[in-house]
């Protein structure tokens, strides 16, 4: 019997490897999370797209893995006690991927801990934040006149975007020299608002230094560029 056959998920979304961990997602600021781990820490993977505009994550075969209903979720075939386990939350994933290579989060448990810090402030403040700023600056949201939604999310946002460039001056990465998950969490949502929301204006982004350039070196890592090679192809 096929191994992830006990994960309903696998029924409408069906592994051509069973023998390699299952990502399922989309190429969101979440969702990205995950394949720059996986590219990063060199352990093969299979993709199954997930289709949010249709609502892919309601269904209920996909709500068996995430009762939320959210991309990403993983499917590992080789878990802690090398049994099958199913994970979702991008930053658990994350965690979780770090552990499974003993990379991309320090040894040090000071500093573990520390990092971890960074991971909730990029899910409680940094994800929320800016996502919102989006749907209110660029999606449905510019439909409501009232301008106190952007006014708020844009403050907040360029708040958040301080409290980073404060914490990279003088740093590589988010810990230092050391490349970990913090930077993972965060680099698709800080791009995304420039890039994708275009709201770089409204969040100060011209003031900034020490972010911007830590966005490129991020951008210019060879995962991501296998990543963006992945998605031409």
């Amino acid at each position: 019997m096929d191994k992830l056959s006990a994960f309903p998920i696998t029924q409408r979304w069906k592994p051509k490897n069973s023998d390699i961990l299952q990502l399922f997602g989309c190429p969101t600021p979440n969702g990205m999370k995950p394949m720059i781990a996986l590219e990063e820490l060199g352990i093969d993977y299979e993709y199954h797209h997930i289709d949010i505009s249709k609502d892919e994550t309601f269904t209920p075969e996909f709500e068996s893995l995430n009762p939320n209903g959210k991309i990403p979720a993983i499917i590992d075939p080789d878990g802690p006690d090398g049994e099958p386990i199913g994970m979702f939350e991008s930053n658990a994933i994350l965690i979780y991927l770090a552990d499974k290579k003993n990379a991309l989060i320090p040894q040090n448990i000071r500093e573990r801990l520390e990092c971890t810090s960074w991971l909730f402030f990029q899910a409680a403040h940094i994800g929320p934040f800016m996502g919102n700023l989006g749907y209110f600056y660029k999606y449905a949201g510019r439909e409501i006149e009232d301008p106190r939604p952007v006014e708020r999310f844009a403050k907040e946002s360029e708040r958040l975007l301080n409290v980073l460039e404060k914490r990279l001056d003088g740093r590589e990465w988010i810990m230092g020299d050391q490349y970990t998950i913090a930077d993972i969490s965060m680099a698709g949502w800080i791009g995304g608002v420039i890039s994708w929301y275009e709201a770089g204006p409204i969040v100060g982004w011209d003031k900034l230094s020490a972010v911007p350039a830590w966005l490129e070196r991020n951008q210019q890592r060879p995962a991501m560029q296998r990543l963006r090679e992945r998605a031409a192809g």
